[in-house]
């Protein structure tokens, strides 16, 4: 096995967009190009080389008031098992406290377990939801269009703090909008494989699955949605409309809370990007 130490840890910029993306596409993420635009242009992304190839990667994007996500930890197959995403972590994380910022991320359970000795502690329990039946077709009534400072309002209530940027960055791209019905509101954008459905805000779940139900309803598919765990009843809507749970996620942080979060959303913007 070759040794990992000589292997630098670099800054990359928007020019490593697309091999950025062979790393997520390898690894079945549903990020496109744009989502890796958006991250080395509003962020910082440190990444590991041999030579002109890209072997892994860790994101760190600022939000408001001390808040941070850790994003986009990917190591291609060949090289994973030898530090490097650890090494990648902890350079965000030392980026991280040099702007005084608390951490977050969504890891699966193998990068829970890696975590957690990091310092990260576990917060929300996510689940990957995918829905393949191809709808479209069954639309009753048309779906309001949603506003982008209410649902950033909204979110930032969910969360704890603001993260109008992101939500703006995802609602600015073509194919992307934000609808409401009742009291719930939820932004639809693309995907490399799927259209992924979230946040989805709601003061019920009954209203969060009407919701997605008719969202489902007025587009082709497949769909993901990454619903919180605690949410059951939304769940297990879910589950009985014929969405299939692929895999689990965990919502950890690092450092202290910098605010109460009210209500968890029902679903979460994505794993990959918080």
């Amino acid at each position: 096995m070759a040794a990992i130490e000589p292997i630098d840890i670099v800054e990359l910029d928007v020019s490593d967009a697309k091999v950025g993306l062979v790393l997520s596409t390898e690894a079945g993420w549903n990020q496109n190009e744009a989502d890796w635009r958006f991250f080395l242009s509003q962020g910082v992304v440190f990444g590991a080389r041999d030579g002109n190839r890209l072997l892994a990667t860790a994101a760190l994007l600022p939000y408001s008031a001390g808040n941070a996500w850790i994003s986009m930890v990917l190591v291609t197959a060949n090289f994973r098992r030898r530090g490097l995403a650890t090494r990648l972590v902890d350079t965000c994380l030392e980026a991280a406290a040099r702007r005084r910022l608390t951490t977050w991320l969504d890891a699966t359970p193998a990068g829970a377990a890696v975590y957690g000795p990091l310092g990260f502690a576990p917060t929300l329990q996510l689940r990957r939801l995918r829905l393949e039946k191809p709808q479209g077709t069954t639309a009753t009534r048309p779906l309001a269009a949603g506003n982008l400072e209410a649902l950033a309002a909204r979110d930032g209530g969910a969360m704890g703090f603001d993260r109008s940027t992101l939500l703006s960055e995802f609602a600015a791209r073509p194919g992307s909008r934000i609808v409401s019905d009742a009291r719930a509101m939820a932004l639809i954008r693309a995907g490399r494989t799927a259209r992924h459905i979230g946040p989805v805000l709601a003061d019920h779940a009954d209203q969060a699955l009407a919701l997605v139900d008719a969202i489902t309803s007025s587009e082709t598919g497949p769909w993901l949605i990454d619903a919180v765990q605690s949410q059951d009843a939304f769940l297990n809507g879910l589950v009985r409309s014929g969405w299939n749970i692929e895999r689990p996620f965990q919502r950890m942080r690092f450092g202290s809370a910098t605010a109460s979060p009210a209500q968890p959303p029902f679903a979460v913007a994505g794993p990959e990007f918080g």
